[in-house]
Formats: C-alpha cells, structure tokens, sequence
C-alpha cells in the first residue's frame, strides 16, 4: 500500500513538473528568412561593378538579440510576438571556409519593423547593396585595357577572353584557360598597381569556374623588395559538376604585414600534373573592395 501510495505521489508530480513546464514555454512566432538579394546602390554610380553575390548565410536579430547564424533559406522560431524589429546582416564564408560565417562588412544590413505572431510565419525577403564609403578596383574583362596579364617566364598557357556559354553576369566575355599535357601551367598577375589600406578592412572577390586548382596570391611591391605571399586555393570541382562560384578572400592580414610603402597586385596559378586530363579555368569580375 505504501508503494503504490509512493507511485501515486511521483506521478502526480510528475504531471505538475511537466504541467509547469508547457505553461513556461509559450508557442513560438516564426521567422522565415529567404535568399539574399543584392542590389544596386545609386550612389555609387555603378562603381561597384556586376552584382554577383555569395550570401549563402545572415545573422539574424530581433529587437538587437541575436537569433543565430543560419544558411538560408531558413525558417527562425522566435519566443516573442507583437511589434518588432527585424535585422538581417549578409555574411561570407570568409576564404571558403564553412566556419567563418562573416558578417560582410561591406554591404548594408536588411532591416524592417513588423508583428510577430504566436503560431504564424512572418515571411523576410532581404536585400543589400554595397554601402557608400566602400571603394573598388575591377577586371571584369569588359574594356580594352585589361589588367590581368600572363606571365611569360613562367606560363606555358595563357588566358584568352572567351564568350561560350555566357552567363548574365559574365557580360560580354571572361577570361578562359586551357591547360592540357603540353600547356601545363598557368601564372597570371593582376597589374592594378594599388595602394591598399593598413589595418582597414580589404577583401578579394573572384567568380570562378575550374576543373582545376587555382592557388591566389598577394604580391607586396615596395622600394625594399617583392614579396610573393601565397593564399587561398580555389579548390578544383568535378568536372561533370562544375559550374560558376564565388569566393570572398580577406586580405587584411597579409596587407597588414607588408612594407608600409608597398603597392599590391594578385597572382594567380595553377599546374597540371604530369598524365592528368585536359583541365579549364574561367575567371570573371575579379573585385577588390575595400575601405579607406
């Protein structure tokens, strides 16, 4: 009798317990983030260049709490309701690494007011566009004068601009390598000769296609010497797979390391090894954004 008065006593509890904690922990309203949309901004007068974007994620506030960091598209619960304020800040993976979801410095965060409700989903579209003050140096293989050469010592292939297969943010050409058992290599050099702010922030933007490897590099150009530093692969897609990416490369590390009196330029390489099959590189809207 005891024992079953000692169950009967637990399981009322229990229920009390669970009963506490439906009370405490109220339906959530739902956030529904979709896709960034990166637009122009009028006040930069089309310096910017063409509008390609990898926003694949955004951190997320609600009245200045942070819900997280998410991949979109993605659905947020949120335990609040009524009149709200909503943030949405584009983030990179910084150097095309998953772990450095960014917030990317320049461009504007999406903001709106609106009513969260319990139960029901508030629909986000978000857009952005490049802010004011940020500045650009572009290739994007539409002019004459381009400024990415080959280089002659060193590349047995050579980078041709090409318009098979366009795609709307290619315009009129991109610049195409073919590297194969007898062009077996490639090394290009940018030649924007720019200076490059110390401890500001600076990124490199590439859209890419390539069935191989290409290895980025920032060359430091300074009275006391050039300095060739190596840094980010772009690593090779199946060729059966492959198809245009974008990379965001931050540059201010090696800029922050260099000759205080250096100018900058990029480099570019890639090398096919012996018996391996034909390969190709296609490079378009080569950006570098920075602040002054």
């Amino acid at each position: 009798m005891k024992f079953k008065n000692y169950v009967f006593t637990f399981l009322f509890s229990s229920l009390l317990v669970l009963s506490g904690c439906v009370k405490n922990n109220p339906d959530p309203s739902w956030i529904l983030v979709n896709q960034w949309s990166l637009q122009s901004n009028i006040n930069l007068s089309g310096a910017e260049g063409e509008l390609t974007q990898n926003f694949s994620d955004a951190w997320v506030y609600v009245n200045d709490e942070c819900m997280g960091v998410f991949e979109l598209p993605v659905k947020i619960p949120v335990l609040k309701s009524g009149s709200v304020n909503i943030k949405v800040y584009p983030a990179v993976k910084v150097n095309g690494i998953s772990a450095t979801k960014t917030i990317y410095p320049f461009c504007s965060v999406f903001s709106m007011n609106a009513t969260l409700v319990q139960n029901e989903i508030l629909t986000v579209s978000p857009t952005t566009h490049y802010v004011d003050n940020a500045h650009f140096i572009i290739e994007d293989f539409e002019g004459a004068n381009v400024k990415l050469e080959n280089d002659p010592n060193t590349s047995s292939a050579n980078f041709t601009l090409d318009n098979v297969d366009l795609q709307s943010f290619n315009g009129n050409a991109y610049a195409r390598v073919g590297l194969n058992s007898t062009d077996s290599n490639w090394v290009a050099y940018t030649t924007f000769n720019s200076f490059l702010p110390k401890g500001k922030e600076v990124y490199l933007e590439i859209d890419y296609y390539n069935t191989i490897s290409v290895t980025t590099g920032l060359i430091a150009i300074a009275p006391s010497g050039i300095v060739r530093n190596v840094n980010i692969q772009l690593n090779k897609q199946d060729p059966s797979k492959v198809k245009w990416k974008k990379m965001y490369i931050n540059l201010r590390e090696l800029i922050g390391a260099s000759d205080v009196n250096a100018y900058f330029d990029h480099s570019f390489e890639a090398w096919l090894t012996t018996g391996a099959p034909a390969t190709e590189i296609r490079m378009d809207n080569i950006k570098v954004v920075y602040f002054q």
